[in-house]
């Protein structure tokens, strides 16, 4: 169970930036016993990967820091961070050991499916709620929430790897987030709905 919530939280801290968990996972694999790479995902500690991989990181965390240009980043993140959760719940054995399931081992595909799924849809969230957020603020609101999300996806990769037990309370926490998120959207979009319907009305005839 401790490896299922170890492969979902990073998976989750994937789907807020593709690439910091990547990194955590690589060096804890590389410094201390916390994780322990299958053969197939050796790869992922080898620390010339883990540097291209900190390049990668170090432009994420600029251009989704800078309004318009992160909104482009998030749809160019959509395939990436959702292949990145797929990656590090497999590479964790998180998908190996998910219940202890015989099935789970010998369908190394399904445990892909769940970290691209939770990474997508935290990922999905995200993007709605970065519109409503620049919006909101003039546009000064995406470097402060830019870095809320790194430090939250840092701290979900530690809390997966070090206190998985504690993966719940991060979903919850999201849980809650993207409920907010949604009636965020929703009232924006009704809100765009009746600006526009308000524009279209006629004058009333003159005389």
């Amino acid at each position: 169970m401790l490896a299922a919530l170890t492969g979902l939280g990073l998976s989750t801290a994937a789907g807020l930036n593709a690439y910091i968990p990547l990194v955590v996972v690589g060096v804890l694999a590389n410094v201390t016993d916390a994780v322990r790479l299958p053969d197939a995902y050796s790869w992922l500690s080898n620390w010339g990967v883990i540097a291209v991989i900190a390049v990668l990181l170090v432009a994420e965390t600029v251009l989704d820091k800078v309004p318009v240009v992160d909104s482009v980043n998030d749809a160019i993140q959509t395939v990436v961070r959702p292949a990145s959760g797929g990656v590090v719940f497999s590479a964790t054995n998180a998908a190996a050991e998910f219940e202890r399931s015989s099935w789970m081992t010998e369908n190394p595909w399904a445990g892909w499916l769940l970290g691209i799924g939770v990474a997508l849809a935290v990922h999905v969230m995200k993007s709605a709620a970065r519109p409503v957020v620049n919006a909101g603020t003039a546009e000064v609101g995406a470097p402060v929430v830019s870095t809320a999300e790194d430090a939250g996806s840092l701290g979900i990769s530690l809390v997966a790897v070090f206190a998985p037990v504690l993966v719940i309370v991060a979903l919850l926490l999201l849980a809650v987030l993207s409920w907010w998120v949604i009636v965020k959207v929703r009232r924006r979009r009704a809100r765009k709905r009746g600006d526009s319907s308000a524009g279209l009305t006629l004058p009333p005839p003159a005389g």
